[in-house]
């Protein structure tokens, strides 16, 4: 069978079972989201073995140790899809609720109701949680899912979506509702993308490179999420103990997620204290500082920052550092070389506070917390689809919500117009 019919056969299987389970109830769709949750714990075992493989070719290549981090799963991670199912399970279901609510001056009665958005298909890369999450919001929220893995990760996804299945579709949830392509042709991507009919919309999850593929060449409806050039600036009012603290979590606790850090500006009245207290506790986390002229003539050993540095997501243990004059240069700065995903300010000052959230171009503005608190499970979805950087039809983390639509019901006794 070729490609293009083992794609479309996938898409018209979810097709079908998303008019089931538009009407599933949810009992039926939690009980299914704890089997499948207790399924990936009882069956680990098959899972790191499937990874184990994964990791074994990733290393021949030679890949960078941030993306190996992004492919690894061990008990732990295995843990925590499973917790993300139960969690999701938890979660007051969208589908039904009421938005709106009017009865006319003609007696028709109007209502806005969540409804499931239908098929969703979610494209990713090195990820293998991403296929437990999303299967599992999408599942709750009434969608059936095609998912596209990366190559990298095929035999861990395989054999998470396999125990998946088995789990919902003993459980209750209509057979087709959770599509994999387990094959690693690129050619699957673009077919996907002009699935025209049967999928919904498309999320892409990865680097820069990979949602810009889909972005410019889907003809199906697409939500882009996250490449995430995030930054923390250190405002002349701030507390530097807490503002090391934040910088150190935001960079150096997972750096190859979408949420770490990748440029700290620094306030010029505080950078000639904070910059050698921070250089310190970077390099003791073989952390590589690379700065601006100014970061140069105080830390001698950095290295020097280049205009590409401003606009690039690491992934890795590297971050670039700028001084600014004041709070507009910082905000200047920020909107012209973020990619709308996740900024914070750390201040004593309420009114630059509040000036650096509103003026700020970006899904998710902090004040005096890390960046990495993006992140569905921190904003209690249970888990997240992705992390919407545009601003229709949904921005930040894409909870349950995020993956209903509304539709129209409207109730008469017979009016014509």
């Amino acid at each position: 069978m070729e490609l293009q019919e083992i794609m479309l056969e996938k898409a018209k299987a979810a097709k079908n079972a998303s008019y089931k389970l538009n009407t599933l109830s949810t009992q039926v769709k939690n009980k299914a989201l704890l089997a499948m949750a207790d399924i990936l714990e009882h069956r680990k075992s098959v899972i790191l073995e499937a990874n184990a493989q994964d990791l074994e070719d990733a290393k021949k290549r030679n890949v960078k140790r941030s993306y190996l981090d992004r492919l690894m799963l061990d008990e732990n991670r295995i843990s925590g899809m499973a917790d993300g199912l139960r969690q999701t399970a938890s979660l007051p279901d969208p589908v039904g609720e009421v938005d709106y609510s009017a009865i006319r001056p003609n007696g028709l009665e109007i209502r806005s109701v969540r409804v499931p958005l239908g098929v969703v298909g979610i494209i990713y890369e090195a990820r293998p949680n991403v296929t437990s999450d999303a299967a599992g919001l999408c599942l709750k929220a009434g969608n059936a899912v095609l998912l596209r893995g990366g190559s990298d990760s095929i035999r861990s996804n395989k054999a998470i979506v396999q125990l998946l299945q088995d789990a919902a579709y003993n459980t209750g949830i209509p057979e087709g509702a959770i599509q994999f392509v387990d094959v690693t042709d690129r050619e699957a991507v673009n077919i996907m993308t002009h699935l025209d009919g049967y999928l919904d919309v498309i999320i892409p999850r990865g680097g820069a490179g990979l949602i810009k593929a889909v972005v410019g060449n889907s003809s199906v409806p697409v939500i882009e999420t996250g490449t995430g050039v995030c930054h923390t600036y250190v405002d002349a009012s701030a507390d530097l103990n807490m503002a090391l603290e934040i910088a150190e979590n935001a960079k150096v606790s997972r750096p190859s997620v979408c949420n770490a850090m990748e440029t700290l500006l620094l306030h010029e009245s505080v950078a000639e204290y904070f910059l050698p207290m921070l250089t310190v506790a970077m390099m003791d986390k073989n952390c590589e500082l690379r700065g601006c002229e100014k970061c140069l003539a105080i830390v001698p050993t950095m290295k020097p920052a280049t205009e590409e540095d401003w606009s690039t997501e690491y992934g890795d243990l590297i971050l670039s550092i700028k001084v600014v004059r004041d709070i507009d240069e910082a905000i200047e700065h920020i909107n012209k070389y973020n990619t709308g995903h996740s900024e914070t300010i750390v201040t004593e000052s309420l009114a630059n506070a509040h000036a650096f959230q509103w003026r700020v171009n970006a899904a998710a503005v902090y004040v005096n917390a890390s960046t990495r608190f993006s992140d569905g499970g921190e904003f209690g979805f249970g888990a997240e689809i992705g992390i919407s950087t545009q601003k229709l039809h949904a921005r930040g983390p894409m909870g349950l919500r995020a993956l209903t639509t509304n539709k129209y019901m409207i109730y008469g006794e017979g009016q014509i117009r």
